[in-house]
């Protein structure tokens, strides 16, 4: 049992070695390149950059690029199943809180019955329910952020880490 618990403290420390550091700036740097694009989305597409829901889905793919939820099936189709049905439980009650709630549950069950989980997208029906969004939300920003956020990783890990990404497109 002790020794578990020293390699738990041990894996659980922080990695400052020269690798960690590269790998944390590179992954950093792209955050922030694509949080710059979207913000410059947000202002095309006049929606405020808090109503996009991409800011959890760029640190997973460049983060954890080999995660299935960081796939282009998930990436994409997480965001369109997951506002799609946000969007029609909006048609169906109209905006209120039981449900923004109920949505979102629906929203997890979707995604999995399509193969397309991606967690962050699960914020999707709570903002479309929450203020009201129009169908054209589906489009842009989400289906439009969802595909320069997917050029971009796809960009990213193959010239910036020199790494293959991803790993299978559906």
């Amino acid at each position: 049992m002790a020794d578990e618990q020293r390699e738990t403290s041990e894996a659980a420390r922080v990695r400052f070695d020269r690798a960690t550091l590269i790998a944390g700036t590179i992954a950093g740097a792209g955050a922030a390149i694509a949080i710059g694009v979207m913000e410059w989305l947000s202002l095309a597409s006049r929606f405020p950059l808090a109503v996009i829901p991409f800011a959890t889905s760029i640190v997973l793919v460049i983060g954890s690029p080999d995660a299935e939820p960081a796939q282009p099936r998930a990436l994409i189709g997480g965001h369109v199943v997951s506002t799609l049905v946000g969007l029609l439980v909006l048609k169906l009650t109209g905006p209120n809180a039981w449900a923004a709630a109920a949505g979102v549950g629906l929203a997890v069950l979707a995604m999995y019955l399509t193969g397309t989980f991606h967690p962050p997208a699960g914020i999707n029906p709570l903002l479309v329910i929450s203020n009201n969004l129009p169908w054209s939300f589906l489009f842009a920003p989400v289906l439009a952020g969802a595909l320069l956020l997917t050029a971009f990783a796809l960009l990213w890990h193959r010239f910036g880490r020199r790494a293959s990404w991803p790993h299978r497109w559906l």
